[in-house]
């Protein structure tokens, strides 16, 4: 596919996908088609495609492409199809929960089904298909609700003025279908004109803050500088920092929050200097089914990741390494509140109002 100049890190269109590859970025703006699920789940597992939201897109748009070109012989063989796959996606990056809440939600509609006569195996491989291919749609609309909502809230409970914001990894077009959660946030502030600056870290070892939500800022023309990870508590001190907005990759019953590393020494920084700390993140990174953040699965990426940066070495051979992607930011440092499709709510108190919201809504 000739290179694209829209940010966008999904396109799909009439049956084919394709994924901005991320590890091109910044010097390459170049997208990779998926045609089956073990595609899929190759970018995944690479990280070509990143960020809890888009993976499960993509995971789920890529169960689409191969059901495509399936022709079901029945509806015992298109299920048992349909389930392994998706149980497959969801080991790719197991932190993340948005690939397993998709999973299901996919598992719940074949079940449902599966005993109707008048439905087909076909019918079922359609609605399968048509559902994976709404939740691109429905992201993108989640995300700018979320984006007003936490805009809104910071306006109201920060300092007068215009805002400077502190963000970590990367939430944006590139981590979801489109606009962003926590960069959502800061879009929706710079579009309200009440954005004096972003400053965004490097995000090691991945470097998906200097590669990726630099890149994207600079797309965006938002006003923003890059700072290394190990200056964010001094730029916290000097700069002005208004709120500290990271995402997530899965919230839990009581409010504590895996995201990637680095989130909870920013977390226990603007604690010490009474900065308000936010996460934002689709309602889908909510797992409930877990009680606390001890029972996050951390996912362990690489050695070389560390060790090497574009295939160059930087460290000492025969150094030990350890490198898990995530981390996990108590409730209780989580100050601003946890940003929402439905509003912004503390993090002890998440579930209760998400509860609250969903019920009404149904």
């Amino acid at each position: 596919m000739e290179t694209c100049q829209t940010l966008e890190a999904i396109h799909y269109k009439e049956n084919k996908l394709f994924i901005l590859d991320q590890l091109q970025l910044p010097k390459k703006l170049e997208y990779e088609e998926i045609t089956c699920v073990e595609e899929g789940w190759q970018a995944i597992k690479q990280m070509k495609v990143r960020g809890a939201p888009c993976i499960a897109i993509v995971g789920c748009l890529a169960l689409a492409v191969e059901l495509n070109k399936h022709h079901p012989t029945s509806k015992h063989e298109l299920m048992s199809l349909i389930v392994r796959q998706l149980d497959y996606l969801t080991t790719a990056r197991p932190t993340a929960v948005n690939m397993k809440g998709a999973a299901e939600s996919l598992k719940t509609l074949i079940n449902q089904l599966q005993d109707n006569q008048d439905i087909t195996a076909d019918d079922i491989r359609q609605r399968v298909i048509s559902k994976a291919e709404l939740m691109l749609i429905s992201d993108v609309k989640c995300n700018q609700s979320l984006g007003h909502h936490g805009a809104q809230h910071i306006l109201q409970h920060c300092q007068q003025g215009k805002i400077c914001v502190m963000t970590h990894c990367n939430t944006g077009s590139l981590a979801t279908a489109g606009y962003g959660t926590a960069l959502g946030v800061i879009r929706a502030l710079h579009e309200a004109g009440k954005l004096d600056h972003v400053l965004c870290t490097e995000t090691r070892p991945y470097n998906q803050g200097a590669r990726l939500t630099a890149f994207e800022l600079v797309h965006d023309k938002i006003p923003a500088s890059l700072i290394t990870d190990s200056m964010a508590a001094f730029a916290m001190y000097k700069k002005g920092v208004s709120a500290v907005i990271v995402g997530a990759d899965r919230v839990v019953a009581n409010g504590d929050t895996a995201n990637k590393i680095g989130t909870y020494q920013l977390a226990i920084s603007a604690k010490h200097h009474g900065i308000p700390f936010y996460v934002a993140c689709p309602s889908t990174t909510c797992d409930f089914s877990l009680l606390t953040g001890d029972a996050i699965v951390i996912e362990e990426r690489p050695h070389n990741e560390l060790t090497y940066i574009n295939g160059v070495q930087i460290a000492a051979d025969g150094i030990g390494v350890w490198n898990p992607a995530f981390d996990v930011t108590p409730a209780e440092l989580i100050t601003g509140g946890i940003i929402t499709e439905f509003g912004v709510f503390k993090a002890s108190e998440l579930q209760h109002n998400l509860t609250a919201v969903t019920d009404r809504s149904e």
